[in-house]
C-alpha cells in the first residue's frame, strides 16, 4: 500500500474533486439533485472546481464566481449538507493526508455550515437572495 501524502497542488486538487464528484454522481441523496443541475455540465463544473480549490488551498489566481449563488435556489437541507461533508472528508482521507488535506476539510466544513444556514433563512424569511 503506498504512502499518503498532503495536496500538493492542482493534480492533486483533480483527484480530490474527481473522485468526491464521482461519488456524488452515484450517491442516492444527491445524485438526484446534482445530476439534474449538471446533467451535460459536469466537465465545466469540474474544472471550476479545480480553479476553485486551487485558490482557496493554494491562493492561485483563476477562481471567479459565487459559490453560494448555484446552491440558493436549490432544495438542500441539513441531510444533503452532511452527506456532502461526510463524501468530501471521506475522499480526503482516504487519498490525502497533511495539513493542506485537514484545511481543505475545514473549509469544506465551513462552507457547507455557511450554506446551509444561508439557505435555511431564505426559506424561513421567504425572500430572494441577495447576492
Amino acid at each position: 500500500m503506498s504512502q499518503k501524502t498532503d495536496i500538493r497542488g492542482i493534480d492533486d486538487i483533480k483527484i480530490m474533486v474527481d473522485v468526491f464528484y464521482q461519488k456524488v454522481r452515484e450517491d442516492e441523496l444527491l445524485a438526484p439533485i446534482f445530476n439534474f443541475r449538471l446533467s451535460t455540465h459536469w466537465e465545466p463544473h469540474l474544472e471550476k472546481m479545480y480553479t476553485f480549490w486551487n485558490a482557496a488551498l493554494f491562493g492561485v489566481k483563476g477562481y471567479n464566481g459565487n459559490p453560494f449563488i448555484k446552491h440558493a435556489t436549490m432544495e438542500l437541507g441539513e441531510a444533503h449538507f452532511e452527506r456532502w461533508m461526510n463524501l468530501f472528508s471521506e475522499t480526503v482521507n482516504t487519498h490525502f493526508e497533511g495539513t493542506v488535506a485537514e484545511d481543505a476539510k475545514t473549509r469544506a466544513g465551513i462552507m457547507a455550515s455557511m450554506f446551509m444556514h444561508k439557505i435555511e433563512q431564505i426559506k424561513q424569511n421567504s425572500t430572494r437572495p441577495i447576492f
